[in-house]
């Protein structure tokens, strides 16, 4: 599995050019469940409620363990597995894509559907602004309090915050550590703390 990996940085929108009259749009957003994808293509819904079809895909997960596509009334699998396949081709996870279309009064075909649909998600998720997760390792430090300094310098070399801390005759700080300095990080606290730290991987 990868230390850090690309996701939308919010929502994006791209209409491309009519394809024998039909317009498309296509819509991308960041999810992080499968009650936002559906709630994302509901609102797609409702902002363009004249439309003739809302077709959409999603993956959830990392790694990806939840998906689902719909070509909501256009020909079996020329819609939403198209649209899935270009958000799994990006390599994303955690996000929707919703491909709306108004009919132009020209048939397209289903190859011409698939062309279509795929084409629209894919210049929509290539456009889209994105930024860089990297992947932590959630860990509980306690240690006895004339350690705070030794620890608090430790955590601004490596630009860590805590997620939480709680101070008295020990402290105790929850820390989100990037997996790839995991080892390395327990083993410069323990040397900081001169092994009076109790660290547990979470």
């Amino acid at each position: 599995m990868t230390d850090e990996y690309e996701v939308l940085a919010g929502e994006f929108r791209h209409e491309s050019p009519p394809v024998k009259g039909s317009r498309f749009l296509a819509g991308v957003a960041p999810i992080g469940s499968a009650a936002e994808a559906e709630g994302f293509i509901e609102r797609a819904r409702s902002e363009n409620p004249h439309a003739t079809h809302h077709c959409w895909a999603y993956r959830t997960g990392r790694p990806c363990d939840h998906f689902r596509s719909s070509d909501d009334g256009e020909p079996g699998g020329s819609a939403g597995r198209p649209i899935l396949a270009q958000i799994e081709g990006h390599g994303l996870s955690d996000t929707v894509c919703v491909v709306t279309r108004w009919f132009g009064g020209t048939k397209l075909g289903v190859g011409g559907l698939i062309r279509a649909y795929g084409g629209g998600a894919a210049r929509a998720l290539d456009l889209a602004p994105k930024k860089t997760l990297v992947v932590t390792e959630r860990l509980r430090v306690t240690a006895p309090y004339a350690c705070t300094g030794a620890i608090q310098g430790l955590l601004a070399a490596h630009r860590l915050a805590p997620v939480s801390a709680r101070y008295g005759a020990r402290v105790e700080l929850v820390l989100d550590v990037p997996r790839r300095e995991h080892s390395a990080f327990e083993a410069l606290l323990r040397d900081r703390t001169a092994g009076r730290a109790d660290i547990r991987w979470l």
